[in-house]
């Protein structure tokens, strides 16, 4: 337990919470985790971690921990009544990504990693202290909280972020309802399988009345069963393993023997979210804000995207680089996404179970055509593919997006949000509300690519102007000269392909790949925000253009006018990185 006022108390220690602690604590504010369970969770509710996150793991350095634990599945084979149907083929061509895969990791070893990276940073989780209660004002939040022997505390923070879960009481006092419906029963069980399918593929096999599906872990021959019609003992009294054992020999049409599970948990999924994510001072993400389905295996990613989200935005506001009104956009960012999110489910969860006996009857049918037609088969894997791995989301109409500053090339349009989601085929340079690593950016072995890899990894906004830009009035590397010296605490200003006089902290780009990329010419532009999303861009980088681009930060101070540099200037390389935490 820390002994100063803490800048901001999460409440909850899962992946939400602890990202959300990771973020705020990266960019040097003081965090309280707090949780009110005994100590770290045993059991995995998420096991599928997708490209989208892991790009977000990237961003945050700590993805190669994740991906030693994990399994990387590339693919996705269905059976109906004995016969397999189909393998659906990781098919990432339309959304580039370092990470074209999802990595099976189990909840608690997802969990493990984030604690070991927030206890880096000096924030350890205070296991067994409850969040009893709290009261603000417009300056500050005071918590009441219980610790394991009851003793009862109060604190003053700046902020409260409620990652608590389904049944969150920073929601429950914050008066939000979730607002939705109830589900089906389903069960989960973790346990090792006998079989001799091989491990580079999720499974689902329909027995001719329900569904199943199997996820096959690191660990050699252990497999996440999700079972969509359990049996009790009251009508089944056979042991689960044996119930389970039958189910799938059934669907996949041979024989498979279920192990003694180590964990079982049978549950009835809502689908429900809350009307808003902000009260004043206080936040809620993850689960505290939405349940639903874990059809499509999006509740985890999808909450901690949103932390990611959050937590730049607050410490910006915090540190004072930002105005309040930048908090406006978290909800303004994330409610369209978790609505869109119920419907997906719906429709993932339909899918997945398939109750109805004709579906034995129409799915072989169905699936040797798209067996049969490759053009077919491709686009569903890209469908299927987009509204799962996370890619396909962007913030084309957030206030934080200037659209403006975007010279559109004919024929070509800025997507919305419900446009990405809905799989809208995008452009190779990204556009504004896009990832910039929608690009094709991710070769590990160009110098650009690899240069910009890291540039992400910085937890400010980043600026990038391609070398050698010209004009009347403000010169760009001019105006890049004075941000960078102006916003060094929240922006860094890379020059791409130039040298020392071309421009602050050059990226080296050799051969010209990234700029190609990125769609950059010389003196061109392109501003990114801290989450990896295209904020603006444009063909000359000016004062007035920047100074749009950054406007919806409400920052206290305005770009001051563009310095000229002196012939043979060459900028300290220094000044773009941030001081190590």
């Amino acid at each position: 337990m820390t002994t100063d006022r803490p800048d901001v108390i999460v409440a909850g220690a899962g992946p939400v919470g602890l990202t959300a602690a990771h973020e705020l604590a990266r960019r040097g504010l003081r965090v309280r985790l707090v949780d009110a369970a005994a100590g770290p969770a045993r059991t995995s509710r998420a096991v599928a971690t997708h490209p989208r996150t892991l790009e977000t793991y990237d961003q945050m350095g700590i993805v190669d921990d994740m991906l030693e634990r994990g399994r990387r599945n590339r693919a996705f084979t269905m059976y109906a009544a004995g016969r397999r149907l189909v393998r659906l083929e990781a098919d990432y061509a339309t959304m580039p990504t370092s990470y074209p895969y999802t990595l099976v990791i189990g909840q608690t070893e997802t969990e493990e990693v984030l604690r070991e990276a927030v206890a880096r940073l000096g924030v350890e989780v205070e296991w067994g202290v409850r969040l009893t209660g709290f009261e603000q004002d417009a300056d500050s939040v005071r918590v009441r909280l219980s610790g394991p022997d009851g003793t009862e505390e109060r604190v003053d923070a700046s902020w409260l972020v409620g990652c608590d879960g389904g049944h969150s009481t920073v929601r429950k006092l914050l008066g939000l309802e979730l607002v939705g419906g109830a589900g089906e029963t389903w069960m989960l069980a973790d346990a090792p399988v006998a079989t001799d399918l091989p491990p580079d593929t999720i499974y689902w096999a329909h027995t001719g009345g329900q569904a199943l599906m199997m996820v096959p872990y690191a660990r050699e021959g252990h497999w996440r069963l999700l079972d969509t019609a359990p049996v009790g003992p009251d009508t089944d009294p056979r042991p689960v393993e044996e119930r389970l054992t039958e189910k799938l020999s059934a669907g996949l049409g041979h024989r498979v023997r279920v192990g003694e599970s180590e964990w079982t948990s049978v549950f009835t999924f809502q689908q429900r979210m809350v009307e808003r994510m902000r009260e004043g001072r206080v936040l809620v993400a993850g689960d505290a804000a939405h349940v639903h389905s874990p059809a499509s295996g999006q509740g985890m990613n999808t909450g901690i995207q949103e932390a990611y989200n959050l937590g730049w935005k607050l410490a910006m506001v915090e540190q004072g680089h930002a105005g309040p009104e930048l908090l406006d956009t978290y909800g303004e960012e994330r409610m369209p996404i978790g609505r869109a999110l119920l419907g997906s489910t719906r429709t993932a969860t339909f899918l997945v179970q398939l109750k109805n006996l004709l579906a034995s009857v129409a799915l072989p049918v169905v699936f040797t055509v798209v067996r049969n037609v490759p053009p077919l088969r491709r686009a569903i894997q890209r469908k299927v593919l987009g509204g799962m791995s996370g890619l396909r989301i962007g913030y084309g109409e957030s206030s934080l997006t200037t659209v403006g500053t975007f010279h559109h090339v004919p024929g070509t349009a800025v997507l919305s949000t419900a446009a990405v989601m809905s799989g809208a085929e995008p452009t190779p340079a990204p556009r504004p509300g896009e990832r910039v690593t929608q690009a094709p950016v991710h070769d590990p072995d160009d110098p650009g690519c690899a240069g910009l890899r890291a540039e992400l990894r910085d937890p400010r906004w980043s600026l990038l102007l391609a070398a050698g830009g010209t004009g009347p009035g403000d010169i760009p590397v001019g105006v890049a000269i004075t941000a960078a010296a102006q916003y060094s605490e929240w922006l860094s200003v890379r020059t791409v392909g130039g040298t020392g006089p071309d421009g602050p902290a050059p990226l080296a780009d050799p051969d010209g790949r990234l700029r190609a990329a990125l769609g950059l010419a010389p003196g061109g532009w392109l501003l990114v925000r801290p989450d990896g999303y295209t904020a603006a861009r444009a063909t000359a980088l000016t004062r007035g253009a920047l100074g749009r681009a950054l406007a919806p930060l409400r920052t206290a101070e305005p770009l001051a006018d563009a310095a000229r540099p002196e012939p043979g200037f060459v900028l300290p390389a220094p000044i773009h990185r941030l001081k190590e935490h």
